[in-house]
């Protein structure tokens, strides 16, 4: 891409550095005219029309010429080089120099001065304007092809940086597809920890009720029934106040949000029988069972449950809908 622009660079420089040669000469054989005739034909001959810049610039020099030609009272063998000022002039409307070149044709082919020397340097005035024509042809060509080379070169980039950003586009969709999958993974995992727990929970209720429904089965139709029964019932709350406690707030965590991390969080003077109460609480006991768990009164259970609650809005400073519930 920055070979092609230099390419171009150097075709304009090159192009504009002799057009600015051209145009001095062409100046200098105008002022000449009127005065030196002879010298502004030998310094119109010393162009190389073939390196001319322009169409302008070789209309110019063809109107100077024709016009150095009749001022040396010169004929030509052709009309090759007044028509091109003619041809020129006439198709950019350019009436004053169309008819001044116009004038020039009728006179030069008026004159019968034939020089031999003149009708050489005219004829390779011909010749180098033949030349010029296939340039100009070849530059047209090349400067075609590098209009195409350069749009093909600037889809190429556009394109290049299309596929960049849709690249950037889909390593962000697929970043975050990872970190869906990723929390879908995890969302799985505290499912199946969740589901593991709750069949425990579920297992440990069922073995309670097999277990009270075996010793109601064994002392049924005796005298110590109700005595067994009550035994029996006061060995599982004994049970669940001892041994079950760490599973029942594990359970009540990974159910309910961390819920008792979030108790303690806000609350780390909490009392370990607060807390114990909280736990029971968030497990969704009523007051009695509590009161069996804990061995203390209803009365008193509800008291306990009035102040945890008053002291938790205290110290979080605000209300925590999820923690109060539980009361």
């Amino acid at each position: 891409m920055r070979g092609l622009l230099y390419i171009v660079i150097l075709f304009v420089v090159t192009g504009c550095g002799y057009s600015g040669t051209g145009h001095a000469v062409l100046d200098e054989a105008q002022r000449l005219m009127s005065g030196d005739p002879v010298a502004a034909f030998e310094r119109l001959n010393s162009i190389d029309v073939s390196e001319l810049g322009d169409s302008a610039t070789m209309a110019r020099w063809a109107l100077l010429y024709s016009e150095a030609m009749v001022a040396n009272r010169l004929s030509s063998p052709t009309d090759t080089i007044v028509n091109i000022a003619v041809d020129y002039y006439g198709s950019h409307r350019r009436y004053d120099e169309f008819n001044r070149a116009s004038k020039l044709k009728a006179l030069i082919a008026a004159n019968e001065n034939k020089d031999a020397l003149a009708t050489a340097l005219y004829l390779q005035k011909e010749k180098e304007f033949m030349l010029y024509k296939e340039r100009v042809k070849r530059e047209q060509v090349v400067f075609a092809g590098l209009i195409v080379l350069l749009f093909a070169a600037g889809v190429i980039v556009w394109m290049h940086q299309r596929l960049k950003l849709k690249s950037l586009q889909n390593e962000t969709l697929v970043a975050e597809a990872s970190g869906l999958k990723n929390m879908v993974d995890a969302y799985g995992k505290d499912m199946g920890r969740l589901e593991e727990t709750l069949y425990g929970l579920l297992e440990n209720r069922f073995a309670l009720i097999d277990s009270l429904c075996q010793t109601y089965y064994e002392a049924q139709g005796t005298r110590i029934e109700r005595k067994a029964i009550v035994e029996k019932v006061k060995s599982e709350i004994e049970a669940v106040r001892n041994d079950s406690f760490h599973d029942m707030e594990q359970a009540v965590n990974d159910c309910r949000g961390n819920i008792l991390v979030r108790v303690r969080k806000i609350y780390p003077d909490i009392k370990p029988a607060d807390y114990q109460l909280a736990v029971y609480m968030a497990c969704g006991l009523s007051t009695r069972t509590v009161s069996l768990l804990l061995g203390e009164s209803v009365d008193v259970v509800y008291k306990r449950k009035s102040r945890l609650k008053s002291r938790l809005k205290a110290v979080s400073g605000t209300s925590d809908a999820d923690i109060l519930s539980i009361f």
